[in-house]
């Protein structure tokens, strides 16, 4: 594999920048103060370290590999491959699961399962150095396929289960929201089945560089522009607190208050608010307005959209009648939306149509 790529000058340059942009987005993650993509967002501490972490380990991995391009004995060539194969296992295989793990912020995952996972791939990698053969590294190849098989399905549970957690407690879903990390994991997956049949592949050698740009770009987006969910250890609304079941009449008390103190004074165009907020405001805990949603068959993300939806359809009513000229896009600001494509992603997912044509059933322009 490497033949066709040692004296492959316009290859060479192009896996040196895809190092250094490596490195440089690690110093940026570390070193830098403020977010460049999302100035009104501030993201995860522990997301923006793992990241950082997983950046220099790319890098260094990256460099590793790049004394091939210089070396002529065969033998020093596959122990370098050998060696960079096994860095690449204890390094950025176990980051890049825990940058995946740590974007989900509903609770804080263990981390020593995946110890275990890389174990075997790192014994074998070591076996491989110390016989200086590649003669187990086509099984390697098979575990790891099925490791990150099993890595996706339970990405794809984690991430349902936690977009769940954020409709429960969450009225924005705006930076919030992970659900690309199923897709860059899925295109992961893809291309290590492609590097495993096809790695000799010139072309696919140039577009797995180029996808590694791709990524590194989508990670430092990801981090800088989704928002830490955390919720402090001494908040009194804290789930991690046992509170006793659902009291007889609670929910048509919460019902009542409710309609006092967020309906009536209209606290549902506040920004950003959370389940935990609004059960402070009404005075009861985030347990029991929790119940309450989930005994009237909703959430609190799709009650407080509710409320905006009719607030919206209001003003546009109440606009048409004084013949009052308008834009959606400002009617949905003043509904409590952030932007207008918050609001048109909240419309499509309730009711499956654009704004315009949801509007055209209430006979709007």
């Amino acid at each position: 594999m490497y033949d066709q790529i040692r004296n492959d000058t316009l290859f060479g340059m192009l896996y040196a920048v895809v190092s250094a942009l490596f490195l440089a987005a690690c110093c940026y993650l570390l070193f830098r103060q403020g977010n460049a993509f999302a100035r009104d967002v501030t993201p995860p501490v522990r997301l923006r370290r793992w990241t950082a972490a997983y950046f220099a380990a790319t890098a260094v991995c990256h460099l590793w590999y790049m004394q091939i391009f210089f070396l002529t004995s065969a033998e020093d060539i596959m122990m370098t491959d050998l060696i960079g194969g096994l860095l690449d296992s204890v390094l950025a295989v176990p980051l890049v699961i825990c940058v995946m793990l740590n974007m989900l912020q509903d609770r804080r995952r263990p981390l020593w399962p995946i110890p275990l996972m890389i174990a075997p791939f790192v014994v074998g990698e070591v076996y491989s150095i110390a016989t200086l053969s590649y003669a187990v590294i086509p099984m390697l190849h098979v575990y790891l396929l099925l490791l990150s098989i099993c890595i996706a399905i339970y990405m794809f549970r984690a991430t349902r289960q936690y977009g769940r957690w954020l409709r429960d407690n969450y009225a924005d879903l705006e930076h919030k929201e992970v659900w690309q990390s199923l897709v860059v994991l899925a295109l992961m997956l893809l291309l290590f089945v492609f590097y495993t049949f096809l790695g000799n592949v010139t072309l696919f050698l140039y577009a797995y560089q180029l996808f590694d740009i791709v990524f590194l770009g989508y990670l430092l987006w990801r981090v800088e522009t989704l928002s830490d969910l955390s919720i402090p250890v001494n908040d009194p609304s804290s789930p991690t607190r046992n509170y006793p079941a659902l009291p007889p009449g609670t929910c048509k008390n919460i019902g009542q208050l409710l309609q006092q103190r967020c309906i009536d004074t209209q606290l549902y165009l506040q920004h950003d608010m959370t389940l935990a907020q609004l059960a402070k405001t009404i005075g009861t805990n985030r347990l029991y307005l929790s119940q309450y949603f989930s005994s009237q068959g909703t959430t609190y993300n799709n009650y407080i959209n509710d409320l905006r939806i009719n607030h919206f359809i209001h003003l546009c009513r109440e606009a048409a009648d004084a013949q009052r000229s308008y834009t959606i896009q400002q009617l949905a600001l003043e509904s409590g939306y952030r932007s207008y494509s918050t609001f048109s992603d909240v419309i499509k997912r309730k009711t499956g149509k654009s704004v315009r044509a949801w509007m055209k059933e209430f006979g709007e322009p």
